[in-house]
């Protein structure tokens, strides 16, 4: 049992680390706060280099017993670990609202996500398959299985903790690869949590290690030069991602990375207009605008600027501001105060550049971190700033006059995680999406994360997919054996 646990609505949480099958407290301590009204709500035990180090020896001591597991054996074990989160959804669910701020029914839809990624996961174990061939030449024979990659970093964000943890973690287990999971400082404790159902469903000591800290870089940076590590998965900043990409690159460290996005959110001339606002808004203002794949750019085909904006600007204004657990909030708190003083910044730059406000623009008065949903008319000239991500309930709409300028404006950033398509024409659709430099595309959609679908970015955007049918090889290597038969058929 952890040494140390915080009660929040009702709800005990650990507050420790866990390492090596056990909950281990230290000296340190850090302040987690409730982004709606900036009260501190728990000071979960912040690890240093020493308990990351230990993590890693346990999930090194573990790894080899972890891959040699069964996979039905270690399919039923993220089964029952599924069914243990379904029954815990209520913590987890008030838990993430009360530390990152979000509407309490963007929480339930996260954790039903978050569910379906591990149970997608759990589902693939036992159904890995090698091949079997002849060798091109003749006389032997190739046959290729998977090993784990081994001992595996798992470095999550703030904005979906449990999706992140649970996409990541689904897949290194899955996999056979123990893993060393650290939180992300302003929302340990959804993590926390998390980690708890899978210590208390049963997984081995080891597998399964847990790192709340103030020091991420340091701590980063030792696990990054630890030659044991064989696996990182990161979700951040490309600036971030390339910090742990150098780490990465003396020992040769397996990398996949989810970055920044700067998505296009293009609607075109024949668009059903009620539907993009629609999905505009839920791209835009979903979690407060904090999502790498929210709509950063919506680009506009000046036939139906004006008619998409009045529109627009009218729903966003009916978006309700608040509190997450106050019945019929749509939009919550940005993260922290630094990142509202982030958003009225970049808001500086835009309209210093000619932007006009439409619709909002201040931040809320108040306790905590609100900011009103804003709503941006950009001119012709563009600037670097055009291409930065937002991450905030910030809209900023730009006007085309053709296809091919809002294709080549689509594709004029260093990013490429998402981009949106709104045309009534499906052959256009699949010509233009095919042209789109991302690495997703949601056609006539602004929401597409499945379990079922590779999730990931080109270019600054990052590295590897996570999720479909491809998301569990990225904690797998290609093994090969190439078996040499004589001339009568016999092994040799």
């Amino acid at each position: 049992m952890p040494t140390r646990s915080a009660t929040l609505r009702g709800h005990r949480i650990p507050l420790d680390l866990l390492i090596g099958g056990e909950w281990v407290t230290g000296d340190g301590r850090y302040a987690v706060t409730n982004p709606a009204d900036g009260a501190v709500i728990a000071e979960p035990t912040s690890g240093g280099v020493a308990h990351a180090v230990r993590a890693l020896d346990a999930a090194q001591s573990a790894q080899a017993e972890w891959a040699d597991w069964a996979p039905r054996a270690r399919a039923d074990l993220m089964h029952r670990a599924h069914r243990l989160l379904l029954e815990r959804e209520d913590a987890i669910v008030e838990t993430m609202t009360l530390e990152s701020g979000k509407p309490l029914a963007e929480a339930r839809g996260e954790f039903a996500l978050s569910a379906a990624f591990f149970l997608w996961f759990a589902e693939q174990v036992a159904h890995l398959h090698g091949s079997y061939a002849g060798g091109s030449g003749g006389g032997y024979r190739i046959v290729v299985g998977h090993r784990p990659v081994g001992p595996s970093y798992l470095v999550t964000p703030w904005n979906f903790p449990l999706l992140m943890s649970a996409r990541k973690a689904g897949a290194a287990l899955g996999a056979g690869c123990t893993v060393v999971m650290k939180t992300a400082r302003d929302t340990p404790l959804t993590q926390a949590l998390f980690a708890g159902v899978l210590h208390d469903a049963g997984f081995p000591a080891g597998v399964v290690n847990l790192i709340h800290t103030a020091e991420s870089g340091e701590v980063s940076a030792a696990v990054m030069a630890d030659p044991r590590l064989r696996k990182v998965s990161f979700t951040g900043s490309t600036a971030v991602g390339a910090q742990l990409l150098a780490q990465a690159a003396p020992g040769i460290v397996n990398s996949s990375m989810e970055l920044g996005g700067d998505g296009p959110f293009v609607v075109l001339e024949d668009a059903d207009i009620d539907l993009a606002v629609r999905e505009a808004i839920a791209c835009k203002f979903r979690n407060a605008g904090q999502a790498c794949v929210a709509a950063n750019r919506i680009i506009l085909h000046r036939d139906i600027a004006e008619e998409f904006t009045g529109k627009f600007v009218a729903a966003a204004g009916r978006l309700t501001v608040g509190d997450g657990f106050r019945a019929g909030t749509d939009v919550g708190p940005v993260i922290s105060e630094r990142q509202r003083r982030r958003v009225t910044d970049l808001l500086r730059r835009f309209t210093e550049a000619g932007a006009d406000v439409l619709l909002g623009g201040r931040p809320v008065d108040g306790p905590g971190y609100f900011f009103e949903p804003t709503v941006l008319r950009v001119g012709g000239e563009r600037h670097d700033f055009c291409n930065e991500e937002l991450f905030a309930p910030v809209a900023a709409l730009y006007t085309v006059d053709s296809v091919p300028e809002a294709l080549e404006f689509a594709n004029d950033t260093p990013y490429g995680l998402s981009a949106y398509l709104f045309t009534r024409d499906i052959s256009r659709a699949i010509a233009i999406g095919e042209r789109i430099e991302c690495g997703m595309v949601g056609i006539n959609r602004g929401i597409m994360a499945d379990p079922a679908a590779p999730f990931g970015g080109v270019k600054a955007s990052g590295l590897g997919r996570e999720a479909g049918q491809g998301g569990i090889y990225e904690f797998l290597e290609p093994h090969y054996l190439a078996l040499t038969v004589d001339e009568e058929g016999a092994c040799a």
